[in-house]
């Protein structure tokens, strides 16, 4: 029998994975609350014509679109909901004094799956800083990311930088590259691949080895910089990091640009102890306004899916069985305390059918 089977990529989260996840979303956005990040809330679905001009082309394929029979026009299930929030920032909340502070959260949903990511739903949580991205936005924003998983106990943490712009920045002047094999260069530095580099300008091959322990990365490039192209990027980078020192571990991929291709000076991936992949990247982006101004702003997004998976963030259940005839009220006040209580329905009903770890008695909780 089919009928219960679920799509690939698709899958149903049952207690007590649904409730961590629940409970690690509240966690992250009441840390950002606290800094002054409020909540808005898009639709999942919008205009494919109008998504798709925020979003960038290696994005817009990612999108699952039909035919609205209201309007007869396509429409667009979001892969990501930062080009949604930009464009709130860019038409409705135009005239917010900037800079203006948003986060979200909700389910996005991809046309096809990843070969190292099966996930085609997942749900993304994040903040977003438009009208700034210099340095103090960018020490803001991760020092934020950084704050809110520490605020729900996710441990391990450790954040890898890169410089989405770097070629781009190099090739334009003290390093020239002939504008149809930039793309090719950056795709071979980001495999690593040393010998199609050096096919391509053997000058770049330095910035290979440039990647690792976050202070050894930036020295190398610092040594690299070609004509002080790089200064206000890798002095920039350097104050962020000195927000974090010893707070998490820190690297540097300078070429790393899976996933970056909208990013412009500086761009972050979040890992965790014992997790797989990424739990969060961000970095500074344009937002375009309809009249093709292109506003700066920087953000991250987070995936709690991905945390409670890996076993992070899952709370030890603390159930308390409350037999049939207890006082309500005792049972309201082992709420008050913390306590999640199960009432006994049924006289053949047991702590242990209701994975209860503790039973209510007049003296109070005992184990069960």
């Amino acid at each position: 029998m089919t009928s219960s089977l679920l799509p690939e990529g698709f899958h149903d989260r049952l207690p007590p994975f649904a409730d961590a996840a629940a409970s690690l979303e509240a966690r992250l956005l009441g840390a950002a609350f606290a800094h002054g990040y409020e909540r808005v809330d898009p639709p999942l679905v919008e205009f494919f014509e109008g998504l798709a001009q925020r979003l960038k082309a290696s994005r817009t394929i990612d999108a699952v679109r039909y035919v609205d029979p209201v309007s007869q026009r396509t429409l667009a299930i979001r892969p990501d909901i930062t080009a949604q929030i930009g464009r709130i920032a860019a038409t409705r909340m135009a005239h917010h004094p900037r800079p203006v502070r948003l986060s979200y959260a909700g389910q996005v949903l991809k046309l096809r799956a990843a070969e190292l990511d099966p996930e085609r739903e997942m749900r993304q949580v994040g903040c977003e800083l438009i009208g700034l991205d210099n340095v103090a936005a960018a020490q803001e924003i991760v020092g934020v990311a950084v704050e809110a998983l520490q605020a729900a106990d996710v441990a391990g943490l450790s954040i890898d930088f890169t410089l989405p712009d770097l070629v781009d920045t190099l090739a334009a002047g003290p390093l020239s590259v002939a504008p149809e094999r930039i793309e090719l260069l950056k795709d071979r530095l980001d495999a690593k691949d040393a010998g199609a580099v050096a096919a391509i300008d053997a000058r770049y091959l330095p910035l290979i080895e440039a990647a690792g322990p976050f202070a050894a990365a930036h020295d190398r490039l610092c040594a690299f910089d070609v004509g002080g192209a790089l200064r206000s990027r890798l002095d920039g980078l350097w104050k962020i990091a000195e927000a974090l020192d010893g707070r998490i571990a820190m690297t540097l991929d300078p070429t790393e640009r899976h996933g970056f291709e909208y990013q412009s000076w500086i761009g972050f991936s979040i890992f965790a102890g014992g997790v797989r992949g990424e739990i969060g990247r961000g970095g500074s982006y344009t937002v375009l306004h309809d009249e093709g101004r292109e506003e700066p702003a920087i953000g991250f997004s987070l995936y709690p899916d991905v945390i409670v998976d890996g076993g992070l963030s899952v709370p030890e259940r603390r159930r308390l069985f409350v037999p049939i005839g207890t006082d309500p009220a005792l049972a309201g006040a082992m709420r008050a305390e913390g306590w999640v209580t199960v009432a006994q329905l049924d006289a053949g009903d047991s702590p242990e059918a209701q994975l209860c770890t503790h039973v209510l008695t007049i003296a109070g909780p005992t184990g069960a």
